[in-house]
């Protein structure tokens, strides 16, 4: 699988929940791939329930979003969220931007959490850098 999702904003992400902890290549790379994972996921719910509805183009409500936030207010880019909602459901489906901008907004709150939880792993640790054992610890401990 390749991961759509750049480095560089998932990296931006897990450094705000940081502080002033260092961040590895490895770990921006390992919380990208479990983001792009997970996005896929929910879009392919969101087919489900806009096919239940009779629509080919996903809704912010396929993602159970009534108020989607400014795009402007976002780390992670549009562009890539798009390629992930479209990597596991069938090429007939549309995406509607404001459905991207939603799924964005998820993926980055899920991606928070996660960096917030490996920030505090890596502390743990007695370590200045959060690495991509401290995502996969985070994935073990609580999603596994």
């Amino acid at each position: 699988m390749t991961v759509e999702l750049p480095f560089a904003p998932v990296d931006d992400v897990i450094r705000r929940n940081a502080g002033d902890l260092r961040v590895s290549a490895g770990a921006a790379e390992e919380l990208a791939g479990r983001v792009q994972r997970h996005g896929a996921s929910l879009a392919a719910d969101a087919a489900e329930r806009a096919a239940a509805d009779g629509r080919k183009t996903l809704m912010p409500a396929d993602f159970g979003v009534e108020q989607v936030v400014e795009r402007s207010t976002l780390m992670l880019p549009i562009a890539p969220v798009d390629r992930i909602a479209r990597l596991d459901i069938d090429d007939a489906y549309r995406v509607s931007m404001d459905a991207r901008v939603a799924l964005a907004d998820i993926l980055e709150d899920y991606a928070d959490n996660v960096a917030r939880a490996a920030a505090l792993l890596a502390r743990h640790a007695d370590r200045r850098t959060v690495q991509a054992d401290d995502i996969e610890t985070y994935f073990a401990l609580f999603e596994g």
